[in-house]
């Protein structure tokens, strides 16, 4: 597991790649990111895979992880780190087939601690719980509280991300539950200062929490 809490940072719902990619790399360059998961619901495959060509290579150019979102199958495909998947997106087995052995897969969990330990059970590199704050990003399906994290962290080695309205305010109670990475979008992207300060701001929030954890 990490020695600290990292930044999963999801990229906007719609962009146009060309132009993203300064975005992008400017918010890269901002601070820690562990990784950059790809999410354009709805969009054409023609697009998906026109956006992973031009932001994979910003990511790994300053070794930062690629993931796509709901789409294994392009993941494996355009040979991404690896892909996400939801309750909406296949199940864990039929993701794996097509991602191969070496490939991340992380799988959503919503509130559930059922299927919190399915997919750990499975095999999934990590699981993500949420939405623990409003959010203007989705329609959640659930909110979920701090302590699934703690009881998730307590009870196995994988991996957690926390999604869901996160931002630099709110973000302690979070890191100190055990979230190994938090899953941020508008506080990055929609930042009065641009991306780069966002990273900078949710990462200082980070150190701050961390520091303020009692030793285990």
């Amino acid at each position: 597991m990490p020695d600290k809490c990292r930044l999963y940072l999801i990229t906007p719902p719609r962009l146009e790649a060309a132009a993203f990619a300064d975005e992008l790399a400017a918010a890269l360059d901002g601070g820690d990111v562990a990784c950059v998961q790809l999410r354009l619901k709805g969009a054409e495959d023609g697009a998906i895979r026109a956006a992973i060509d031009r932001l994979m290579p910003v990511c790994h150019e300053r070794e930062v992880a690629f993931i796509v979102n709901d789409r294994p199958d392009l993941a494996a495909e355009c040979g991404a780190d690896g892909a996400h998947i939801g309750a909406d997106d296949g199940d864990y087995a039929s993701a794996r087939a097509l991602l191969g052995g070496e490939a991340i897969l992380g799988v959503s969990c919503y509130d559930s601690r059922h299927l919190a330990m399915q997919a750990g059970g499975a095999g999934a590199d990590y699981i993500a719980f949420g939405a623990f704050y409003p959010t203007q990003s989705k329609t959640p399906r659930s909110r979920a509280e701090p302590e699934i994290i703690t009881w998730w962290h307590d009870l196995t080695v994988v991996q957690c991300v926390a999604i869901g309205g996160i931002a630099a305010h709110n973000c302690a109670p979070l890191v100190t539950a055990g979230a190994d990475f938090l899953a941020v979008i508008a506080a990055v992207w929609d930042h009065p200062d641009g991306p780069a300060a966002g990273v900078k701001a949710i990462n200082g929030a980070i150190a701050k929490a961390d520091a303020a954890k009692p030793p285990e």
